[in-house]
């Protein structure tokens, strides 16, 4: 059995006690150089935190041990597909390979659908289902300004 299958089976031992422990279904591991150096189990639940998925946490944890905000050295395994969310998430930390074993419509069959989601992304903020308003001259523009004036920035 392959690396990638040892780690994916991890991250499901850890969905699995995740659910032991009050938590949500799902797990996630993530790896660099063949070395776990980081895990966690989802926790909307038990956090009281929309954020606390899995993956979101697992990402936490890394960048925490890294010291660094850049996963792109790693690997993250995950028991399911990333919602939306973890998706964003992995692009911005810079994760390369992305291992899962259940996808979205598993998901869904189990009462975790993100199809809303998926479909209101696509759409003009004007005519989503929540109702999102833009104020301009407010001062948005000129943070942006001052962070293009800085001589040395971090790297996104």
């Amino acid at each position: 059995m392959g690396n990638d299958k040892l780690f994916l089976l991890r991250s499901i031992e850890i969905a699995s006690k995740g659910i032991e422990d009050g938590g949500g279904p799902f797990g996630a591991v993530i790896v660099k150089d063949d070395k776990i150096i980081s895990e966690a189990f989802n926790r909307v639940v038990l956090n009281n935190d929309p954020t606390a998925h899995a993956e979101i946490l697992a990402i936490r944890q890394a960048s925490s041990v890294l010291h660094s905000h850049e996963l792109n050295e790693c690997t993250l395994y995950s028991s399911c597909e990333p919602c939306p969310m973890c998706l964003g998430a992995i692009y911005w930390s810079g994760i390369k390979k992305v291992v899962y074993s259940c996808d979205r419509t598993d998901a869904e069959i189990a009462g975790f659908s993100d199809k809303l989601i998926y479909n209101e992304i696509m759409l003009d903020p004007s005519i989503r289902k929540i109702s999102f308003i833009r104020l301009t001259d407010l001062g948005g523009k000129e943070v942006f300004r001052k962070w293009d004036a800085l001589e040395t920035k971090i790297a996104y």
